[in-house]
């Protein structure tokens, strides 16, 4: 048992993700649902591109009165690469409210509470840190290539760095307009690492795999996402949705 806490305790290797199809300027309108269908909320995801630095934000708002709303700013030379991420969620749908900067290049991280009161933290993150990004991130990955390995900033109460492990899954069918397509279902799985990693799955407490996906081609869409929104949250959906015009 000692032999594997340490060795879930190394430092794991993550992958950059190369920039395969740059970025621009858009607006998705989007659906958040219970497993049963019930809408919870409707979003907005802007993305804002300048040059080689682009501004996405993707913003829930729920009949209950609660946000989640999260803005992630990236370069994209190269590879994709977080310059920051300031995630807030508040509510009755969160028991835990948050509010996170992430500053990736200093690896400073900045929490405030419900009363207010800031607390300040330093993790050394590499380049690959994907807060925000994980959409982006799909746009951009060979479905038939390996897994990649990434890292980011768990929002816990003293915020650790964490890795999040990205596969495609399956191919699944599914119609537009009548047109049949398959899209690629990414299973995205969390690792903690270190003694919580071996310890998690243990006592129930591993966090559920995130499912997206991705309608492939030379330019991909999103299609739809299925997990949690926070840690040991309810299993949410996330679709598109399209304009209904009043008569």
């Amino acid at each position: 048992m000692l032999a594997v806490i340490l060795l879930a305790a190394k430092p794991l290797a993550a992958d950059p993700v190369p920039v395969r199809r740059s970025q621009g300027t858009f607006h998705g309108f989007l659906e958040l649902k219970t497993l049963e269908g019930g809408t919870l909320a409707i979003g907005d995801l802007v993305q804002v591109a300048h040059g080689n630095r682009v501004t996405s934000r993707l913003t829930f708002r729920f009949r209950d009165g609660s946000l989640d709303d999260e803005t992630a700013v990236f370069s994209q030379r190269k590879v994709f690469q977080l310059i920051s991420d300031h995630h807030i969620q508040h509510g009755p749908s969160f028991p835990k409210p948050l509010d996170m900067f992430v500053d990736a290049a200093t690896g400073q991280i900045t929490s405030r509470d419900k009363d207010g009161k800031t607390t300040q933290d330093h993790l050394d993150l590499a380049p690959d840190i994907c807060n925000g990004l994980p959409l982006t991130l799909l746009m951009n990955l060979d479905p038939k290539a390996a897994p990649t390995r990434l890292s980011m900033v768990a929002p816990t109460s003293k915020p650790r760095l964490i890795h999040v492990v990205v596969a495609p899954e399956s191919e699944d069918p599914l119609s537009i307009g009548g047109v049949r397509h398959k899209a690629t279902n990414y299973r995205i799985k969390i690792e903690l690492g270190g003694i919580a990693g071996v310890v998690a799955p243990i006592v129930g407490k591993q966090p559920s795999d995130i499912h997206i996906w991705i309608l492939e081609g030379t330019a991909p869409a999103f299609i739809r996402e299925e997990g949690q929104r926070y840690d040991g949250g309810p299993i949410w959906l996330i679709e598109q949705i399209s304009p209904a015009f009043s008569h």
